[in-house]
């Protein structure tokens, strides 16, 4: 294979042209001038069809834009190895996503600044600004909200009659509406905000928002189809990274620093491949340690849920309306007056609840989607008119790991998800799964509903729960952790507080694999402003 060494003229290498690696290029290059060299591992264009709102939902069992990570099989879930994508494409998970915009609970991030030290800079506080500079939302200002900034954040041009009634149904049950899960509090029922332009009804991703406005300047050059293969790592520096690209290995060397957006999977990988990471492990591959970290691939956490499905007595929901004439009216009406079906996700409401009676803090976010929906990897329901409620728990006590498959860098990383690895986590979604049925049976949902599908109206008893939540758990898509950020007291943290990698000079992570512990909410939004935030920290620090 050959190898071939570009020009030297770069201050930054991001690797990774995800929402974290397209925020961190936009900051570099509009505001601070520097030479940036952007790689991502996937293509630079996505189909019009993933701009529509509703699009997405037709490669979600794709693998043209996912790679598709296979855990290891897990005991905890009688030797199932659940699937657990990865978006493969420029804009990464905001280019595929259900767009939901969700920052998740304040309490999040004053929970990383304790653990880093009161004032280390990652409260809510801190992060607030952040959140508000980068969101241009369509309809909500003041304390909370951006209304001018790049990333467009509105609600949904469609809520079907099936969310409308989950809604109510959850007041019926004593949860409050609100109108706001990114406002002043979280607990309760609504409709979520969602990162879609509301006037041409098209998905805001990180390209559009971010990468479009410098895409054209000199100093910004971005390679597609570039995989990232290691790093280089000179006396203790990160002076550059070796990818492949065009059929031949090149390198390509940064004068300031290298700053791994990759995300949870790929970035400790890359570490793991230049011999950053635990010792003993990276000996076992035959890679020579170059620091001794043994938090790399660690602490892996992920949202995950379980479905309760039910068939429906009316044609209503999103079932058949992507198939035959349905799908030419519905996408007419999208052309002609940006309306209709095509301009929703398919996922519209969700409330935030805690079913084993917490009152102070909401522990399971149950999305209502308005079909029967059930994860590839798991059969056994035909598809029909129905509602799927996901209990999605929030913040899973149990840690998984990613290492390394061999020194190949062509393998894919090894991933353990370990759900369930923490049997409070178990215990969490069996009561999730509970309090879907008592909203199945509750009215007006219940005038609706015909049968219980999953787990079944005769699966009641604890063991019945347990094997059905074994059977179906899957990820919310939204690993976070493995290579987290704490304070010098804590051998297992990779990073200090201003994102470095211990041990080496001039290398930086600014994904979601920073999080120490997840946040309770979609993951996205917080991707985002943890890059701006980052790069305002690592600027600050480079100022004379």
């Amino acid at each position: 294979m050959s190898t071939v060494t570009t020009r030297t003229d770069y201050d930054y290498i991001i690797v990774g042209g995800g929402s974290s690696g397209c925020v961190t290029a936009n900051r570099l290059v509009d505001r601070y001038g520097a030479r940036v060299l952007l790689l991502e591992a996937g293509p630079r264009k996505s189909p019009r069809l993933l701009g529509m709102p509703a699009g997405y939902m037709k490669y979600l069992g794709s693998d043209e834009f996912l790679t598709m990570h296979h855990s290891t099989p897990q005991p905890q879930l009688d030797g199932r190895a659940p699937i657990i994508p990865q978006a493969r494409l420029l804009g990464g998970g905001s280019s595929v996503n259900a767009m939901v915009y969700m920052r998740g609970n304040a309490a999040d991030y004053d929970r990383w600044d304790r653990y880093l030290g009161q004032g280390s800079g990652w409260s809510y506080r801190d992060l607030l600004p952040h959140f508000k500079a980068l969101e241009g939302n369509d309809h909500l200002g003041g304390e909370f909200h951006g209304t001018d900034g790049p990333l467009k954040v509105s609600h949904l041009g469609h809520h079907d009659i099936v969310s409308q009634t989950f809604v109510k149904t959850l007041q019926r049950l004593g949860y409050a509406f609100n109108p706001d899960f990114n406002g002043a509090h979280q607990r309760g029922v609504g409709f979520m905000q969602h990162t879609i332009n509301g006037v041409t009804q098209r998905r805001s991703n990180a390209v559009d928002a971010f990468l479009a406005p410098v895409i054209d300047n000199p100093r910004l050059t971005l390679l597609t189809d570039a995989r990232a293969t290691g790093l280089i790592i000179e006396d203790g520096r990160a002076t550059g990274v070796r990818y492949f690209h065009d059929g031949a290995e090149r390198r390509a060397h940064a004068a300031t620093e290298v700053i791994l957006t990759a995300g949870s999977y790929i970035t400790p990988k890359l570490l793991m491949l230049s011999g950053v990471g635990p010792a003993d492990h990276l000996r076992q591959h035959g890679i020579d340690v170059a620091v001794d970290l043994p938090g790399v691939g660690q602490n892996l956490q992920d949202h995950h849920e379980v479905p309760v499905i039910a068939s429906i007595n009316q044609p209503l929901g999103y079932f058949g309306q992507d198939k035959g004439l349905a799908m030419l009216r519905n996408g007419l009406q999208y052309l002609m007056f940006k309306t209709g079906p095509v301009t929703s996700t398919g996922v519209e409401a969700c409330a935030f609840i805690d079913p084993l009676g917490n009152e102070e803090d909401s522990s399971i976010q149950l999305y209502c989607v308005p079909s029967v929906y059930l994860d590839r990897d798991v059969s056994g329901v035909a598809p029909s008119h129905g509602i799927t409620l996901t209990p999605c728990v929030l913040r899973p006590k149990a840690r998984g790991s990613v290492t390394l498959r061999s020194a190949d860098p062509g393998d894919m990383p090894v991933v353990d998800c370990n759900f369930f690895g923490d049997p409070d986590d178990l215990k969490l979604q069996m009561a999730g799964v509970r309090f879907g049925r008592e909203v199945l049976a509750t009215d007006p949902i219940r005038e609706l509903v015909s049968q219980e599908i999953f787990p079944g109206k005769d699966r009641v008893s604890d063991a019945d729960l347990e094997t059905h939540c074994k059977r179906t758990v899957k990820t919310n898509y939204h690993p976070v952790g493995t290579c987290h950020m704490g304070p010098d007291s804590d051998p297992t943290a990779v990073l200090d507080a201003r994102l470095k990698v211990r041990g080496v000079e001039s290398l930086r992570v600014f994904d979601c694999s920073i999080m120490p512990s997840i946040v309770s909410g979609n993951t996205n939004a917080a991707a985002l402003a943890v890059a701006d935030r980052a790069v305002t920290l690592m600027m600050e620090g480079a100022a004379p």
